[in-house]
Formats: structure tokens, sequence, C-alpha cells
């Protein structure tokens, strides 16, 4: 039994949804079957996409679109450090330099002022581009080629300020929208925002199939590509032992695209429920000055709520009210630990705390709530009622 009143996080799965699944092993065929086909379809049919491809992860969907775009060992892709370390690492499997631009302040989204400035830095080369590299690392780098962008905890970056930055300097546009299924800018879908997105269906995100992820694209060239690497690098008319390419078992299980197929119809109904449950926190942890609740810029006009991360006011030990939480039976987690900071990327590239200041400082504040489409309105009444005492005896 948890030690935990209420969880973490929760999916939100029919009983329909389950029979679904356990109606896959009546069939032939367990991977890469009419289930995954339809899938493919409805994320098409919901997002407006020429093209959806199916994969095994939001971080299998994102290294197969550094591979569609052609990114390669020793180049340049601009990518925010304040994001879950999948959103690099892709980049590093391909012996590619991701090049941090820091976060800012208000929705912890890429800052566009500093990317504008760090693409005209790096193509100009010389001095001028050494300020955004790393330490080390980055010896003899290649050219810049692209921009990763992150939708963070549900809401989509200023696309038409990276859109231009990317359209100046001849980049291709990833964006990693795994946390923002269903979210809009200026009215377009967050997935369609740059040549291509993914989306993510880990069990805590806003719609799920265990373990999945979803490309979208409008590039027919990228999508062929994309399909072949995640099926072992096997491209259309190769047969069953032929392969075309160097590539990947990122296939989709059956059973998960049956899941991820009901789950994309319910999206909406998933989204409004989320959406009530923040509008709970919103008011519950209203009028505390020591928790800075989440911001909707304006450019969003939907929000596609992934978690539910307040600020701890400066001077509050955020880490001494996880584990006082934790002790009265409250999970809750920080978010994000800054990538550039993780041991590994240190190691690598020579980073150090203060490179990064705004993504450090949220990074350092933020903190998760207990989160779901299923949270009752008691359930998030008891989080805020325990996390107001804690704070005001913090503070």
């Amino acid at each position: 039994m948890s030690k935990f009143r209420v969880p973490m996080s929760q999916p939100d799965i029919s009983e329909g949804e389950r029979e679904a699944m356990l109606g896959v092993l009546d069939t032939p065929r367990l991977s890469m079957g009419k289930f995954t086909d339809a899938f493919e379809a409805d994320a098409r049919a919901y997002t407006g996409a020429k093209h959806a491809v199916a994969v095994a992860s939001g971080t299998a969907g994102l290294h197969l679109c550094v591979r569609a775009v052609g990114i390669a060992a020793g180049d340049l892709v601009l990518t925010t450090p304040f994001s879950f370390v999948a959103s690099s690492n892709v980049m590093l499997y391909e012996k590619a330099v991701p090049v941090f631009v820091d976060a800012e302040a208000v929705s912890g989204n890429i800052d566009v002022v500093q990317l504008a400035e760090a693409a005209a830095d790096l193509k100009a080369g010389g001095e001028r581009a050494a300020r955004w590299l790393p330490r080390k690392g980055a010896e003899g780098a290649g050219p810049l080629k692209a921009i990763l962008a992150v939708d963070v905890f549900g809401q989509p970056a200023d696309y038409e300020a990276i859109q231009r930055i990317a359209d100046e300097h001849g980049l291709a546009v990833i964006e990693d929208s795994c946390e923002a299924i269903g979210a809009e800018y200026k009215g377009r879908k967050a997935g369609l925002l740059g040549d291509m997105g993914v989306f993510a269906f880990y069990p805590n995100k806003q719609m799920t199939t265990g373990e999945g992820g979803m490309i979208v694209t409008d590039d027919g060239a990228a999508a062929e590509t994309m399909r072949a690497l995640r099926n072992q690098g096997r491209a259309p008319g190769d047969t069953w032992l032929q392969h075309e390419f160097l590539g990947y078992n990122y296939r989709l299980p059956e059973m998960s695209a049956a899941l991820g197929q009901l789950q994309m119809r319910r999206l909406d109904e998933l989204l409004e429920k989320r959406a009530q449950v923040a509008a709970w926190y919103a008011e519950q942890l209203g009028g505390q000055p020591m928790i800075e609740r989440p911001v909707i810029l304006p450019e969003t006009t939907r929000m596609s709520w992934f978690l539910y991360v307040v600020r701890l006011g400066v001077g509050l030990d955020r880490d001494g009210v996880i584990r006082e939480l934790e002790s009265r039976g409250i999970p809750s987690r920080p978010y994000f630990a800054p990538i550039h900071l993780q041991p590994y990327m240190r190691e690598q590239f020579g980073y150090q705390a203060g490179d990064f200041v705004v993504a450090e400082e949220l990074g350092g504040r933020g903190l998760a709530l207990p989160f779901s489409s299923v949270m009752s309105e008691d359930q998030v009444a008891l989080v805020c009622r325990d996390v107001l005492e804690v704070v005001k005896a913090g503070s």
C-alpha cells in the first residue's frame, strides 16, 4: 500500500480502453498492424497534420526528427536547458552539440530574444560564436543546423519568433511537444508549429499508451524516412531482411496503439478534466505570496495541462518542503533539474552553476504537485491545505 494519501499522477483509462487492449490479443498481429494505422489516422485528424508516425516513446520520436533533418556529428542545435533530458540527449546520440539558450522567466520556455542573438552569433562565427558554445566538447564544431524548442509544462513556446529566426538563418525547427498535446498557440495546434513535432504518452501525460509517442509533420519525405528508421531502417519496397538505412526498433506495439486510438478520441475530455483540476489548484492557492501559480501567456489560446508546477518564494527551502509534505503523505517533485547541470553534461561540456541563471532559478524553486485528470476537488483541497501549512511554517 502506498504511503501517500494522494497519487502523484494517475492515468485515466476507461473500461472500454482496457477491453480494446485485450482484444488485440485475439488478433494475429501484435506489431505494425491495423491499430497502429488507425492511431496514426486519428492523430492526423486531431492535429490536421498530413503525416503521423507512431513510435515507441517521445524520445524515439525526437531522435527520428534529428535524423530526418540531417543533424550529424559536430552540428550545432539551439535548444533550452530547462527541459527533460531527452530533448538534449537525442542530439548527443548523433554526436551533435546542443547549444543552450536560457529560459524566459514567465513560462519557462526558451527566451526568443536570446535565441535570435545566439543564432546570429553562431552564424557569424569566431568570437561571437564562442560566447554561446560550451567550455569544452565543441572543438571543431560544424554548422548551426536547427532549433529544438520545448513546450514546457503544456504551454507552447513563441513559435512566430522562433520561425522568423529559423527562416533568417536557414534552420530546421523541431517542436518538442511531448508535454503539450492539444495545446494551441494563437489558434494553431501544438506539434505543427515547426517543421515536425513530437508528442509523448508516458502514464503521467495528458493521454497515455503506457509508453509511446507520435511524430506529426506536413513533410512527406521526412515522414517516409522516419517510418523506415523506426522499423530497423526498412524502406518501402525492401524485403523482410533488407535494410536501406541504419535504423532502430522504435515501433509502437499494437496494444499500445489500440489504447492510444481511444485515448486520442477522448483527448478533449481529458484536457477539460485536467483544466478543471488546475482551476481548483489556482483558486485554493491564491493569495499566498510565497507560492507563485503558473501563468498562461496571451499567445496560448489553449493550455494543455501536463503538470501543476508552482514556484516557491525566494528563501523557502524547496527540498525541505518536499520532505515535510512527504511526511504528511503528500507527494511532490522538483521540476526541472536543468540539463546543463546533469553530471554527464558537466563532464562532457564543462557546464557550471550560474551558466543559465533563469533555468537554474526555475529549477530550484519549481514544485510539481499531485496532478491528473482523475483527481477530485476534495483531493486538491487536501493537497492545498498541507502545502499552505508547510509553506507558511517555512516562511
